[in-house]
């Protein structure tokens, strides 16, 4: 399943720093455009406000550290949250995300309708349903879940990881939704 193509969309906000601020906004955005290679629209977005950017963005790098998580589960996460929250700036990010990690591309978009079938490991496929399963429903989150997430070696920091993951990413595509930051693009610049 292919992400549906977008019509352009002009944002409703045009992002800049606050007056002074520019070079704090501009050193964020060059430790990412280091590691990543550019600066995403959706990040873009958030200029407005330096200190949510600098959080943002260490969130971000917390949760890709692959200290507890593997990147590539954190980023099927982002992916499913996403496509649930009908983010396509989010979907298409994390799909190349994904498939510039060696997923297979049509693996990962069959997911989309069934995570059981994700290409990942059972034991990441527990989690993996258990952050999807929070924001889509978080009052049928059960003690059941929580012991088949330990059974299969997650600690309780990493299932909260997983779960504040899909939450962040959650609220992060409706901010992107709202203001109309639906594709890579969209600002000029």
């Amino acid at each position: 399943m292919q992400s549906p193509v977008q019509h352009k969309v002009k944002p409703l906000l045009n992002p800049q720093a606050p007056l002074g601020q520019e070079s704090r906004v501009d050193a964020v955005f060059q430790a990412v455009k280091n590691h990543i290679g550019f600066v995403p629209d959706g990040l873009r977005l958030y200029s407005f406000s330096p200190p949510l950017l600098e959080a943002f963005v260490g969130n971000v790098s917390y949760f890709n550290s692959g200290e507890r998580i593997s990147p590539a589960l954190m980023a099927m996460i982002r992916y499913l949250v996403s496509t649930e929250a009908e983010c396509h700036f989010c979907i298409d990010m994390n799909e190349g995300f994904l498939t510039n990690m060696g997923l297979d591309l049509d693996a990962v978009r069959a997911a989309r309708a069934n995570p059981d079938i994700a290409p990942f490991p059972a034991k990441e496929k527990v989690l993996l349903k258990l952050a999807v399963k929070a924001v889509h429903d978080p009052d049928s989150v059960s003690e059941k879940d929580m012991v088949e997430a330990r059974a299969q070696g997650w600690s309780d920091r990493d299932i909260f990881d997983a779960v504040a993951q899909a939450a962040s990413n959650r609220a992060f595509s409706y901010v992107l939704r709202t203001f109309k930051v639906e594709s890579q693009g969209v600002f000029s610049g």
